[in-house]
């Protein structure tokens, strides 16, 4: 099973953050125009926010998969693995935000057997699992990794199904925010 967030309830966690802050640095915080992959100013690593009351409402609403997700096992922990999970567009999408620092972390084990396995089930409902580290990006098929490059903000993220000699193989492109194709994303999300 792929590791989803209900959307029709608050999600419930199951753990605390503890120690961990990374999502402060791996994530993109757009009310406080901090950016992919380098650390909020308003954090001390280790110590968590400094405006933690005060917070922009996206950090107030955001929970990482590991919080949430008890089949997530204690190496699935970001300060250990490198690795914020996050669910999107309804769970039908896994992004695996890495650590610049350890850019090649979700290419190690136990993560990347773990995220391929995770692409093959994705397939059934046409679903996505992207390391992404910065706004770089790749998109894990079960069967190869694509390096997207760097997606920018008013681009998205599409697959489509072509039909090869050998059966249907699926492909993975930006589009930019005005291509008909990622209309209907762009009321679900904000880019990528």
């Amino acid at each position: 099973m792929m590791p989803s967030i209900e959307h029709s309830a608050p999600p419930a966690q199951i753990r605390n953050c503890g120690d961990c802050s990374l999502c402060c640095k791996v994530m993109r915080i757009a009310a406080l125009d901090k950016p992919p992959g380098s650390w909020c100013k308003n954090c001390k690593p280790g110590n968590g926010c400094t405006i933690y009351p005060d917070r922009p409402q996206e950090c107030r609403d955001f929970v990482c998969l590991y919080v949430l997700n008890a089949e997530l096992g204690e190496e699935w922990k970001p300060s250990q693995s490198k690795i914020v999970l996050v669910s999107e567009q309804d769970g039908n999408r896994i992004v695996a935000h890495v650590d610049p620092q350890r850019p090649d972390a979700w290419r190690h084990e136990p993560y990347y057997q773990q995220l391929k396995r995770w692409a093959a089930r994705s397939v059934a409902f046409r679903g996505q699992v992207i390391a992404c580290v910065g706004r770089r990006m790749h998109m894990i098929f079960p069967d190869r990794d694509v390096d997207l490059g760097i997606v920018g903000l008013d681009e998205f993220i599409i697959v489509n199904e072509v039909q090869t000699p050998f059966g249907v193989k699926r492909e993975a492109v930006k589009v930019g925010i005005n291509d008909p194709r990622a209309q209907g994303l762009a009321r679900q999300s904000g880019g990528a």
